[in-house]
């Protein structure tokens, strides 16, 4: 829709760079995405969680790690007038595991499953489908460690993409990168491998090549790419402990038919990972695309200050699964669609549409109109653009009679009936399958 404003004339206010409006037409999406995650985690004992939009930044900067370019470029920060730097938050499972150790879960019963359908901020380049604010929905699992969480989490992600309609444009991408101890060993033989060779790496990869490595691996630079293809290989390094527990995860994956690609160059761009890591690459556009991933994070309780405690989890972004819906045509369900339209002339026939309003609305009708001193014309042709099936029309006469005309806007067709009778009439006409009702509790 263009903008009614001329801005050559009138100072109005838009949106800021990297930030947008979730407008009705797009609101239906996240609905449904919304429902889908929801009835799919509560199916598998997830419970909702939501945590704060803004934590204090040692929250990222412990979690996520100090090098990375979440921290180090894409987070929003600023200070209290105490001086404590906040943050917004740039990911999830950070805050979600802060709030574990906060509030003590570690004394219910484990594994303590989580999810959550958040928003999330990234100082990053606006492009299609990135945004500066994005939601993500994720799923995470504190308390445990068994290949067939892993599994369990990844097919649940695969579900909800499935229901979504979309599963079919992804594939699994999988990986194990080993534990802690597997991690050091080959992050100090990434080191030697790169002694001497420290002229092929900008400032900031230098800085990942002291830090962590493996951050190597996320570059888009070709000679780079060249290099480590000829670097020491991190499935070389794997204990037993490492490839066994990998193994177990595929095999519950095959038995679960959940079709995967092992890709030994799988990385994932947090420091908190171990083991398995897994993303949904798109079939065209590969990891330019990902839609999400996730992975197993055993070491970040303990890092945030918990007790040693495995998790795993997975996060998706919301932004780019409705692009892909769109691409794809699947549309959401529309149940904000106007069924009557109640036009009214004169002051007490629109206490008495008002009235009408109250009993369609408890009965699950959308109904909408009795508004305003427009002519009966005038509401009529509102009615049309409502796209109703039916309009209840009041007047003078008809409050005098006590009636109401109950016109069919489809076939130009109308009927007096009394008005006492006029809500059971439109219930019936509606079908009671397109009704709008619900119950505290569901």
């Amino acid at each position: 829709m263009e903008n009614s404003l001329d801005p050559s004339s009138t100072p109005y206010f838009q949106t800021l760079r990297g930030f947008h409006d979730i407008l009705p037409d797009d609101s239906d999406y996240y609905t449904l995405i919304k429902k889908v995650v929801r009835h799919r985690g509560r199916q598998a004992g997830f419970r909702r969680i939501s945590t704060p939009i803004l934590e204090a930044s040692e929250v990222f900067t412990r979690g996520i790690g100090d090098t990375s370019e979440i921290v180090q470029k894409e987070m929003f920060s600023m200070l209290s007038h105490s001086g404590k730097s906040m943050s917004l938050k740039p990911e999830g499972t950070a805050g979600v595991v802060r709030s574990y150790i906060e509030h003590g879960m570690m004394n219910l019963p484990q594994p303590v499953q989580l999810y959550y359908i958040e928003p999330h901020f990234r100082y990053d380049r606006p492009q299609k489908g990135r945004y500066r604010q994005f939601h993500q929905f994720g799923l995470e699992v504190i308390g445990g460690r068994d290949p067939s969480i892993d599994a369990q989490v990844i097919l649940l992600a695969q579900k909800i993409l499935a229901d979504l309609q979309i599963a079919d444009r992804f594939t699994l991408q999988i990986n194990t990168i080993g534990n802690m101890a597997v991690r050091d060993n080959y992050n100090n033989a990434l080191r030697d491998y790169f002694y001497g060779k420290e002229r092929h790496l900008t400032p900031e990869l230098l800085v990942h090549l002291e830090k962590n490595p493996l951050r190597l691996f996320d570059t888009k630079d070709e000679d780079l790419k060249i290099l480590l293809a000829l670097a020491p290989k991190l499935q070389d390094f794997l204990d037993a402990e490492s490839r066994n527990y990998y193994d177990e995860i595929k095999s519950f994956l095959t038995e679960m038919r959940m079709p995967f690609v092992e890709n030994t160059s799988l990385v994932r761009g947090l420091d908190y990972y171990t083991d398995i890591v897994f993303e949904f690459w798109d079939k065209h556009d590969g990891a330019q695309n990902a839609i999400g991933g996730g992975g197993r994070y055993d070491g970040l309780v303990e890092l945030m200050g918990g007790r040693a405690t495995p998790a795993t989890g997975a996060a998706f972004g919301v932004e780019r699964i409705i692009a892909h819906m769109k691409d794809a045509e699947v549309a959401p369900p529309r149940k904000d669609k106007m069924h009557v339209f109640v036009a009214q002339l004169g002051g007490v026939a629109k206490k008495k549409a008002v009235r009408i309003l109250s009993e369609l609305h408890d009965a699950g009708v959308h109904a909408i109109g009795a508004v305003g001193k427009a002519s009966m014309k005038y509401q009529l042709e509102l009615a049309n653009k409502f796209d109703v099936d039916w309009a209840v029309l009041l007047g003078e006469i008809e409050v005098k009679d006590n009636t109401a005309i109950l016109r069919n806007m489809r076939a130009g067709t109308q009927e007096i009936m009394p008005l006492p009778q006029v809500t059971a009439r439109v219930v019936e006409l509606v079908g009671p399958e397109n009704l709008d009702t619900y119950r505290i509790g569901e």
